[in-house]
């Protein structure tokens, strides 16, 4: 194996490509250490000793002290250690260990969510919201039914007319065209078309 390149990429840290293929980032410290120069061989006791031991200890250290900050859903925090330069088998081992511990619960990050969430927000915002962070649709429907359930139209209901009043919409004197540029409105922001639809049909100012 041979060192083919040696890029900086901040005051202390550096990446290192073998055989013209990108293999870890180590700190500048670490290059000395282990007398890493472009152009010549990486010894296999050398590069094991790097990936299995530094980088793992590093990723795991790493994966802990950004789960003391905030939640993480495993994308998202998987997706934060590859930015770092991990590779992938290192980051892999990272989620596992941290998940050993429970550290790393997505279906608990999802209720969580939705806890705080269903009363701002509605249900399919809440949803797409939660895929883009890496949890599947599948597991955030069923946890929405577990949280939500039966008051899950009824939160949306309280949602949309409060954006009523907001907006100083009253359906019952509104024009058709205007009913449906409202209509549109409350659709780009994830309400259900029947909640939309009876929510429509009342008069908010017996409200």
């Amino acid at each position: 194996m041979t060192v083919t390149k040696v890029t900086e990429i901040s005051n202390s840290r550096v990446q290192i490509m073998i055989d013209n293929e990108f293999a870890f980032v180590l700190y500048k410290g670490e290059l000395r250490i282990y007398h890493l120069k472009e152009g010549e061989e990486i010894s296999e006791e050398i590069y094991k000793e790097i990936m299995e031991t530094v980088l793992p200890k590093r990723a795991k250290l790493r994966a802990m002290n950004l789960l003391k900050s905030r939640a993480y859903t495993e994308r998202q925090l998987a997706d934060k250690l590859r930015s770092g330069g991990y590779p992938e088998e290192i980051v892999k081992a990272a989620i596992g260990y941290v998940s050993s511990f429970g550290y790393l619960n997505d279906r608990q990050y999802a209720f969580d969510y939705i806890e705080y969430n269903k009363e701002s927000k509605s249900r399919t915002r809440i949803i797409n919201s939660l895929m883009q962070k890496g949890i599947s649709k599948e597991m955030i429907e069923e946890i929405w039914e577990e949280n939500a359930g039966e008051d899950g139209k009824r939160l949306e209901m309280e949602q949309i007319l409060s954006l009523m009043k907001k907006k100083h919409f009253d359906p019952s004197e509104s024009t058709y065209e205007e009913k449906q540029k409202f209509s549109a409105f409350l659709y780009r922001k994830g309400f259900q078309i029947d909640t939309i639809r009876c929510a429509l049909s009342l008069d908010i100012t017996s409200i």
